[in-house]
């Protein structure tokens, strides 16, 4: 689909966010992106599905351009529909990050449609419980160092 992100590893480019996360996690185990628990584990997935296939495909810059002129409002109510549901979600399943007290899948995947949202002008306001998560994430070096608006490729006016 001439989509990112793709990985090439092991002898085998991968493609799609959460299978290259599953697959990093079932053949680099340490540190676990999923947690042990079936029931909390389940509920990584479905958070992380929420973001990677209910709320973040809407804004893809080929959607985008389909959209055309209304493209910023499209993106912006999808992003308020999404995480209304989302914040719901976390309320439930929150600790210090999106499950728990350990970075998951899920934290992996809330840190980029943030920064979607930032970037679409969404109030952050109406989602305290995401707004707290991607705080407490942005203050792991990991994640202040892979942030998107620190990729290369990243348009000058999103960079850090």
């Amino acid at each position: 689909m001439l989509q990112v992100p793709a990985l090439r590893i092991d002898g085998v480019t991968l493609s799609q966010s959460l299978a290259i996360i599953e697959y990093l996690e079932e053949t680099r185990p340490s540190p676990a992106l999923l947690p042990r628990d079936p029931v909390q584990r389940a509920r990584c997935r479905i958070i992380s599905d929420h973001i990677t296939s209910g709320i973040q495909p809407l804004q893809n810059l080929a959607v985008l351009k389909k959209v055309g002129d209304g493209s910023q409002e499209w993106a912006q109510h999808f992003i308020r529909r999404g995480f209304q549901a989302l914040e719901q979600l976390l309320q439930e399943t929150a600790g210090r990050y999106c499950v728990g007290d350990e970075v998951t899948m899920a934290d992996l995947c809330l840190v980029p449609q943030v920064f979607n949202a930032d970037r679409f002008k969404v109030d952050m306001a109406p989602y305290p419980t995401i707004s707290r998560l991607n705080q407490s994430l942005m203050e792991l070096e990991a994640f202040q160092v892979t942030h998107p608006s620190r990729q290369p490729d990243t348009p000058p006016e999103l960079r850090a």
